[in-house]
């Protein structure tokens, strides 16, 4: 997975990401043992030390430069509130390999954690609190609504985590929100896809939205893990287009919602509610896509 990022950014930039935010839930990690964080080590130059007896992680060795043939990525973790509950071993062992790279000394120009005073780099909800409190401004298609996600996602996303604790830092959060040029969520469920979700839109698109708050621009990619043999990195408006063509506006989806009556009625509206949202947040969404599911839906006489 982590191969498959890299090369795509160096396809888009022609180089590495420098400030990269992964995006984890505690769900999917649960789902597949762990895979996005160990992508996450690995995009530090990190790899695991396993326990032969218990099978667990009990340290971490770090790649020397050389073995590594690459410069460590700066990767902060945006963790879920589930992430964070159930996973606090997981958030010791980051901030344990983030505060290890900054004592070595591998050049700066390899180790973006070596230029010193690099504050945290896991970041949440507040203790006890879940989701990305965004409500109302999923569904308010002004700049003002906007805005509100943008700050939201920020506001819930301000705690600093390091498993025994939080800290609120929101200027942590800030800095690293305005400096990061690259975002990345995983899905490794094949049975679903991003529209057919809020939250999907609420993470991703809150993320775009938090970025236009705080200015500048960003590589944001959706990972496609649902295949564990071949991993697929796409931009997030690649994915949204994918899914529009491939899912939303097929009429063999679209029947089989109709064969479900009211309940599938719902499900082909939540999906333009969630297409609208990441139109919305992300400006990512074509207007031809919106279109392409009109014809399929509200256009077709049948349907209507």
């Amino acid at each position: 997975m982590a191969g498959e990022l890299l090369r795509r950014h160096l396809q888009d930039e022609g180089d590495y990401p420098k400030n990269l935010i992964v995006d984890l839930w505690g769900s999917a990690t649960m789902r597949t043992a762990g895979e996005e964080f160990a992508m996450a080590l690995y995009l530090l130059g990190v790899e695991p030390i396993w326990d032969p007896g218990s099978e667990r992680v009990s340290g971490f060795d770090i790649l020397p430069i050389a073995v590594l043939d690459r410069p460590r990525i700066d990767v902060t973790l945006r963790v879920s509130g589930l992430f964070r509950d159930i996973f606090p071993t997981l958030l010791s062992l980051f901030n344990q390999v983030v505060a290890a790279l900054a004592e070595r000394e591998d050049g700066v120009e390899n180790n973006p954690y070596e230029a010193g005073d690099q504050g945290h780099r896991v970041f949440g909800p507040e203790p006890g609190s879940y989701g990305l409190g965004m409500n109302a401004a999923l569904e308010d298609y002004s700049e003002d609504g906007r805005r509100a996600a943008g700050e939201a996602w920020l506001a819930a996303s301000a705690w600093a985590l390091d498993g025994a604790g939080a800290v609120k830092d929101r200027a942590g959060i800030d800095a690293l929100v305005a400096k990061a040029d690259s975002f990345v969520h995983l899905q490794d469920l094949p049975e679903t896809d991003i529209l057919l979700a809020s939250d999907y839109a609420a993470h991703q698109g809150g993320f775009a939205a938090a970025k236009q708050v705080m200015g500048g621009k960003v590589r944001h990619y959706h990972l496609d893990n649902t295949d564990p043999s071949s991993p697929r990195a796409r931009s997030l408006k690649e994915e949204i287009a994918r899914v529009v063509r491939g899912r939303a506006s097929n009429p063999r989806w679209i029947n089989g919602m109709r064969r479900h009556g009211f309940r599938g009625a719902a499900e082909i509206a939540a999906t333009l509610d969630h297409l609208a949202s990441f139109a919305q947040l992300t400006g990512m969404v074509e207007g031809e896509l919106l279109d392409l599911y009109h014809e399929a839906t509200l256009g077709n006489e049948e349907v209507l």
